[in-house]
């Protein structure tokens, strides 16, 4: 289209729009999004292609929701210096009015190529109408897809959100997220909506349009106003505020008629004081929340009382846990569902309560809340502790917080009246150093961790585990402008490799099998940043477990669950599974134990289950944990559960008849753990047809010498290959050192007929990367240098194991699904493990689900190859 009816458009004596000319940007490409007030607001979407940026009128705006369809009008190409503009275009002007910045950052193609190649991509995709893009925004992230429609004309669109991890299911108003302070906003607040911009100063008294719009606003339903208002100010320091009581940590759960027991939220402490006429939400320390959780605020405004509450923030996740992460960065994306679950209450009216038993003042807080979809009444039961902790790890909650029934509201107190009980051992510590990485880590090895000891910092150990590729990076960008050339101890603390000191300010949450006398951390673990403690406040004192003694209206026994002589039962329904030996640790360096293996596949369940269902199960038993060598089982035998299905399958090389378990629900799956098995391994095909496997699996198996980035290297030239077949694949990580490449296939072709098909494909890999792969499969004779194309695992009964898999292996690391723009170098077969994979999984619970779809059509895809 070119500059040429951009130009003769505007008059740039008089519009301070740029002339501009052709240009390109010197490393990836750009788009930008501008929010314009013209004779209607609208915003507008502009893609760097060849030196201009083409442009999409967007009525609406973007969205981060799927199923929205928003149509967007291409309009002529802007220059691309146009990508910085913002201010006012004076009426008389074509497109007269205010123009702002709303979002801006750099985009790709989809498998986000190289500047070049994703520049020919969209040229292509321009030309075909259908565009795919990834987008690197601060407020639209991930991929989008602009689509023609042919019969409305060639200038109508649709800009489109596809699914992915950044996607969201809630109402998604650009309007909503566009900070108040911006200069359009700025001037709605003194016009009415439909009036012309003469100039960027001229005022007019009419409020009224603006008026009306905010009070539209405050009526609309509440479901559908909530989760999507921006975050248009940081927080203040209060001079004046209520400090919360606070609980100390019990060692076990324990039952007494005289407690009740709540479940331990994972979010922030706030207290909300509410009056007719003002709202303060603040933390524990007193830094206001009113700016980062307006929803909250506006909640709390609509309750129309007199009161000073005393609860948690929190996000709430599809399955109604609290999920702390998705907390953290609601900044943003405030598009997930935050809650405010209020447990106590100070004061109604002006009239202070913390002299009143706890559970007088629960009964007045649960009737002085009305019901609302933001702020609830967090509720309790009474004397059962065992059995709600229980409850709470199969839930895989945090814990649960015991509070005597009849305790007052100590404010600003640490009380043993009120104790918290975590489902694993984990402990707010300090951040005192890092140490210096090895090998191929980057950033840093280990954090250096501390508490407080009266005026002086105590060293309790380190930790250089549960981080992935992005959290190193996070934190460490966080570490750097705390540097600090004295070491924060009085005392020499040793290192494994050199330390770097910083100041000691940054909280971390880490997990640890047991303290030692000393009261340093065993195996602890990094789960996540602190950032609304403050460090001065962990000391030795708070972090001391109490241990509850025994009364005669509580059972005296300990908790079965931390009974490592005890056999227990975890009830799914009407089937239960016996489980032993929970506290058997499986990982020593780690100290993850089995009951960890238990917890995390009853918190996938959902997502691995249907990779296994019907299919037979090789059994690989780990029961002494990864230092064992294992050893494979297949017969179910006459030990498994009744409920537990099998399948008689006659083994050829063992001329008899085997058994082999079908893991067909959750009870099945916790029973295998509970034999030891870590990893799951299913076949590749199901009862329904043994013979016509539902994918074909390529391994990817590396030598000790070679690098991962070579493993990432031959996957993307096998993507290459299938691609120009027209054949869509899907890659994962082994969970050991290598990668697996999946086709579907869709029970059309027995195995001998897909392994024919893998054979080929590693040829034709082999032969584009013969410097370091091979289809020699002897360890021997291909040496440690070569990457193993390893298509015979398409044979009947041969397994590898399940997505979602767990695998013995150093670090606890599992088999997770990858999207082709991440494999790249970077990647690391360790970024996923036990401690972040749960998390990641709901971000994107459907990743995998085309492998089980209706598979390709090997006759079609055979004659590509042939050319």
């Amino acid at each position: 289209m070119g500059l040429q009816t951009y130009q003769q458009k505007r008059n740039f004596r008089v519009t301070p729009e740029p002339k501009g000319k052709v240009e390109h940007s010197k490393s990836k490409l750009t788009f930008v999004i501008q929010r314009h007030k013209a004779s209607r607001l609208h915003y507008d979407f502009r893609i760097e292609v060849d030196g201009v940026l083409k442009s999409w009128a967007v009525p609406k705006g973007p969205s981060m929701n799927p199923g929205d369809k928003r149509l967007s009008m291409m309009v002529e190409d802007h220059p691309y210096s146009y990508r910085t503009f913002s201010g006012t275009i004076p009426e008389g002007n074509y497109g007269a009015g205010i123009v702002e910045i709303w979002d801006e950052g750099t985009y790709s193609d989809v498998d986000n190529s190289g500047k070049a190649d994703a520049e020919k991509s969209v040229r292509a995709g321009l030309k075909k109408g259908n565009l795919k893009i990834r987008l690197f925004g601060k407020k639209l992230k991930g991929e989008f897809a602009l689509v023609r429609l042919h019969k409305a004309g060639e200038n109508s669109w649709l800009l489109i959100k596809h699914r992915d991890e950044y996607a969201t299911d809630e109402e998604y108003n650009s309007e909503l997220i566009t900070p108040k302070s911006s200069p359009i906003n700025k001037w709605l607040a003194k016009h009415k909506p439909d009036s012309k911009i003469k100039s960027a100063t001229k005022k007019t008294a009419s409020t009224k349009g603006v008026k009306k719009k905010v009070q539209a606003e405050k009526e609309a339903p509440l479901e559908k106003r909530r989760r999507v208002r921006a975050l248009p100010a940081e927080s203040r320091k209060l001079s004046k505020f209520f400090a919360p009581m606070l609980a100390k940590e019990a060692d076990a759960p324990f039952n007494d008629a005289d407690w009740i027991f709540e479940m331990k939220w994972d979010g922030y402490r706030a207290i909300a004081e509410i009056s007719k006429t003002n709202v303060s939400l603040y933390s524990r320390n007193g830094n206001t929340f009113d700016a980062s959780y307006p929803i909250i605020v506006d909640a709390l405004k609509q309750l129309k009382i007199n009161a000073v509450l005393d609860g948690e923030i929190i996000v709430v996740d599809a399955d109604g846990r609290s999920d702390f992460q998705k907390l953290q960065y609601y900044g943003t994306d405030n598009t997930v569902p935050l809650e405010y679950r209020v447990f106590d209450v100070i004061s109604i009216n002006g009239k202070e309560l913390t002299h009143l038993p706890l559970l007088e003042r629960k009964k007045k807080l649960q009737k002085l809340l009305p019901k609302n979809d933001v702020v609830k009444y967090s509720d309790h039961i009474i004397e059962t502790g065992e059995a709600f902790f229980r409850a709470a790890q199969q839930m895989n909650l945090e814990g649960i917080i015991a509070k005597k029934a009849d305790s007052e509201y100590h404010i600003g107190r640490r009380s043993t009246e009120w104790l918290k009980i975590k489902n694993t051992k984990s402990e707010d510590v300090i951040i005192a150093g890092f140490t210096q990485p090895t090998g191929s880590r980057l950033h840093f090895g280990a954090l250096v961790l501390a508490v407080r000891e009266g005026d002086k910092l105590k060293y309790i150990g380190h930790t250089g585990t549960g981080f992935d590729t992005k959290g190193l990076r996070e934190l460490y960008a966080k570490l750097v402008p705390l540097i600090t050339k004295k070491s924060p101890f009085k005392e020499n603390v040793k290192t494994n490799t050199p330390a770097t000191w910083v100041k000691p300010i940054l909280v971390c949450e880490v997990k640890f099998t047991e303290r030692t006398r000393e009261g340093s951390l065993r195996h602890p673990v990094f789960m996540r940043l602190r950032e609304d403690k403050k460090a001065k406040d962990i000391t030795m004192a708070a972090t001391t477990p109490v241990k509850k003694s025994s009364s005669k209206k509580r059972t005296t026994k300990k908790s079965e669950t931390a009974d490592d002589s005890k056999d227990n039962e975890i009830a799914f329904g009407r089937k239960k599974v016996r489980v032993t030996n929970l506290n058997k640790v499986y990982w020593p360096d780690e100290g993850i134990t089995k009951g960890d293996v238990i917890n995390y596949y009853i918190s996938v369940s959902k997502y691995i289950l249907p990779f296994l269902k019907g299919r037979p199960q090789s059994l690989k038993r780990n029961p002494n944990g990864i230092e064992d060598a294992g050893f494979y089982h297949k017969d179910a035998g006459d030990e498994a559960p009744s409920f537990v299905e099998s399948v008689k399958i006659h083994s050829e090389s063992g001329n008899k008849d085997i058994d082999y378990i079908l893991c067909n629900d959750q009870p099945t799956l916790t029973y295998l753990n509970n034999l030891g098995c870590i990893e799951i391994n299913p076949w590749h095909s199901t009862v329904q047809n043994l013979d016509k496997p539902d994918y074909l699996v390529i391994d990817l198996d590396p030598s000790d010498g070679n690098t991962f980035n070579q493993v990432i290297e031959t996957a993307r030239v096998i993507h290459g290959i299938l691609k120009k077949a027209g054949v869509d694949s899907y890659c994962k990580t082994s969970g050991a050192t290598g990668l697996h490449i999946y086709i579907p296939t869709g029970k059309k072709y027995t195995y001998d007929q897909l392994k024919e098909f893998a054979h080929i494909i590693c040829i034709l890999t082999q032969e584009e990367l013969p410097d370091f792969t091979t289809l020699i499969r002897n360890l021997k004779k291909r040496g440690n240098k070569m990457i193993y194309l390893d298509h015979l695992q398409n044979r009947r009964g041969q397994t590898i194991s399940s997505v979602y898999s767990l695998r013995p292996k150093e670090g606890a690391p599992v088999s997770m699904p990858l999207k082709w723009t991440e494999v790249k170098p970077g990647l690391t077969p360790t970024d996923f493990n036990i401690h972040n994979a749960v998390k990641r999984i709901e971000r994107n619970p459907e990743a995998f689900k085309e492998v089980l779809g209706k598979g390709i059509d090997l006759l079609k895809v055979l004659k590509k190859l042939g050319g």
